[in-house]
C-alpha cells in the first residue's frame, strides 16, 4: 500500500486515489503521468519517484499549502 493511501486512512483530511496508469491512458494523459509513481496533490501541484517517507510527506505538506514549521533546535536532545 502506497504512503499515500495510508495517510488517507490515518486521517479524514486526506484522500487517495491510486491509478493503474496503462489501464486508464486518458487520466495519464490528464494527470501528464510520464514516469510513474506520480503523486499529484490538490491538482495544483507533482512529484514524480519514490521519496524517503519523511520527503514524501514532507514535500506533499509544501504542495498542499500547510505551513510547515522548523523542528525545534533542542528537540530530541536530553533534557
Amino acid at each position: 500500500m502506497s504512503l499515500a493511501n495510508r495517510m488517507a486512512l490515518a486521517s479524514p483530511l486526506v484522500r487517495s486515489t491510486t491509478i493503474e496508469a496503462e489501464e486508464f491512458p486518458e487520466l495519464s494523459r490528464a494527470f501528464g503521468v510520464q514516469g510513474v509513481p506520480r503523486t499529484v496533490v490538490n491538482r495544483r501541484g507533482a512529484f514524480v519517484g519514490a521519496l524517503p517517507e519523511a520527503q514524501f510527506v514532507s514535500t506533499v505538506l509544501q504542495l498542499a499549502g500547510v505551513p510547515m514549521q522548523p523542528p525545534d533546535p533542542g528537540e530530541g536532545r536530553p533534557g
